[in-house]
């Protein structure tokens, strides 16, 4: 958060006491203004929005929806950070795609790499 002075900008180093449920409110509003389309056709995490469909047409219905529901509740999206028409998106550490999800295996490499004990003293 940052505030204007007459001659400086000033942002704070910590979040204040007063704002510290701001990422909970956030997340209730994300979810309230979603409700209607919260897991049939998108997951929203935050400042992200993924909306998934079976084919493009779909997934051009479905991104109408969207864009219709932030209109109506006046929210705003940055486009420019925003990947359209994706066959498959690493999403919070799983891979996402038409036919299911899949855990990204670089979340999973040290497990599998991990080396087995043969001896008690080395754990």
């Amino acid at each position: 958060m940052a505030f204007r002075m007459r001659y400086y900008d000033y942002e704070y180093l910590v979040m204040l006491f007063s704002l510290a449920n701001a990422l909970a409110a956030f997340m209730d509003l994300m979810n309230r203004v979603f409700r209607q389309c919260l897991d049939t056709f998108l997951i929203v995490f935050i400042d992200d929005i993924l909306i998934y469909s079976r084919s493009e047409d779909e997934q051009a219905d479905n991104l109408r929806i969207v864009l219709q529901i932030l209109k109506d509740h006046e929210l705003c999206s940055k486009f420019n950070e925003r990947e359209f028409r994706l066959r498959c998106k690493v999403f919070l550490g799983h891979i996402v795609y038409n036919k299911g999800i899949e855990v990204y295996p670089k979340k999973t490499e040290a497990i599998m790499n991990w080396s087995i004990t043969l001896s008690p003293s080395y754990i």
